[in-house]
């Protein structure tokens, strides 16, 4: 089970961090992706760890922007996201597979478990 939260209104430029709290499996042990739908699009990749590969993986559209890295301890994923932009505003979600090849990670079929979501809004 896959819990996201840490949503909200923030305005162009501020900063929001969410949470994805994982519970009945080990968040270092699969591979763990941040995916975003906006109004009237189709779900995109944000970002991801691949569980055999410690190295983050992002969109071209949020690199250098967000930042995702997990809590072993607290079993929680995390993507830290500065320099919001409008474009930005999307309902975010947290997604897993226990066996994702490295090259599919970015797509959202291939995961099976998910979130409830959570809403961030970036206002100009």
């Amino acid at each position: 089970q896959l819990q996201a939260s840490g949503g909200g209104l923030v305005q162009a430029g501020g900063s929001l961090r969410l949470s994805c709290l994982a519970s009945g499996f080990t968040v270092s042990r699969q591979t763990i992706g941040w995916f975003r739908q906006a109004p009237g699009k189709e779900r995109e990749f944000v970002a991801a760890f691949h569980r055999n590969n410690n190295a983050p993986h992002y969109a071209d559209s949020v690199k250098g922007r967000f930042t995702i890295s997990r809590d072993n301890a607290k079993n929680t994923v995390y993507l830290l996201m500065n320099d919001l932009r409008p474009e930005d505003t999307a309902v975010y979600y947290c997604a897993t597979h226990p066996s994702i090849i490295l090259s599919s990670i970015r797509v959202s079929r291939y995961y099976d478990y998910w979130g409830q979501g959570t809403l961030v809004t970036v206002s100009s």
